[in-house]
């Protein structure tokens, strides 16, 4: 029976985390900062580092991996868009939008899975797709119902359907692609990563319907969640801006359920929509400001995922 949570986590301590202009084009969460490129690597790694601590001391087993200082990647503190692990042993990459990102991939974490006595059966390499400007950005694209094989996805620059539709049938994955928007400056654009706008747990589902635009898609997936079981919760389109969507659900040693989301997102959360979130697990809630600010991802897009089977 595949689980929906893991208790074992990868996350990628930075060297060189900054902004990123690449990513910017379609990402309205970064912002620029006038303080030295040391400064706030500085402060990331901080950040980075007390985040372990509260996973950690919940009983969460993380793997850290050092960033390597060259190439420089402002965004390798974010390793869930570039590949993803399943529980029969497949490891997928993912082709990425901005080439400079394209550099994080790094063959010797995989090699890191195996030495610490993982099961890697296959690696799918979905990486051609950047040949023809098609890109999926793995755990950023893709939010998985992994129990019932769901891959919920909304369409932007950096979700395409054709490696969607490429995932569903090599991973039998049913997809359920939809569009969602935001308005930023009075404009209004697709949201670039799905996991800005919705969360799936094991009991659970956060998600902004408001963004999702056209009727009959916000209704299938909420028959979807509804049917799965889902506990919905909604938020507004205020508090996705806040991250309130890019929360993880993990478990700890001993089978325990967390729910994973930064200070700045459970902050912009009223106290129904917590309580309801706690009925089914606890809260980790680290600060991540500066990474928030100028990466533009928060607590969720930090955490890579190890499902994969012992050896």
């Amino acid at each position: 029976m595949p689980t929906q949570t893991t208790s074992n986590i990868l996350m990628v301590r930075p060297a060189n985390f900054g902004f990123n202009p690449e990513t910017a084009s379609n990402n309205f969460y970064q912002k620029k900062d006038n303080r030295s490129p040391q400064e706030i690597n500085k402060l990331a790694q901080e950040e980075f580092d007390g985040f372990v601590g509260l996973l950690e001391e919940k009983g969460v087993n993380v793997m850290v991996v050092e960033d390597t200082v060259e190439p420089k990647k402002t965004d390798a503190i974010f390793p869930n868009n570039w590949f993803s692990t399943h529980e029969d042993g497949k490891v997928i990459l993912y082709p990425m939008f901005s080439p400079n990102r394209r550099q994080e991939r790094r063959t010797d974490i995989i090699e890191i899975f195996m030495k610490r006595g993982y099961k890697i059966s296959d690696i799918i390499d979905l990486t051609f797709f950047e040949n023809d400007e098609q890109y999926l950005e793995g755990t950023g694209s893709l939010i998985l119902d992994r129990v019932n094989k769901i891959a919920y996805a909304c369409r932007s620059e950096r979700t395409h359907s054709v490696p969607l539709a490429y995932f569903g049938r090599i991973m039998d994955y049913e997809v359920v692609d939809f569009d969602a928007n935001q308005v930023v400056n009075g404009v209004v654009s697709a949201i670039y990563h799905t996991n800005v706008m919705m969360h799936i747990g094991s009991e659970i589902a956060v998600v902004c319907l408001d963004s999702i635009t056209p009727a009959s898609e916000k209704l299938r997936v909420q028959e979807y969640l509804e049917k799965t079981g889902k506990k919905m919760i909604p938020i507004t389109a205020k508090q996705k801006f806040q991250f309130a969507g890019n929360m993880l659900e993990v478990k700890n040693s001993s089978g325990a359920k967390l729910t994973v989301m930064s200070e700045a997102a459970y902050q912009s959360l009223g106290q129904v929509q917590i309580q309801t979130i706690q009925r089914y697990t606890e809260l980790i809630v680290p600060d991540i400001a500066t990474i928030e600010k100028l990466g533009g991802g928060s607590a969720r897009c930090m955490m890579a995922e190890i499902f994969l089977p012992s050896a």
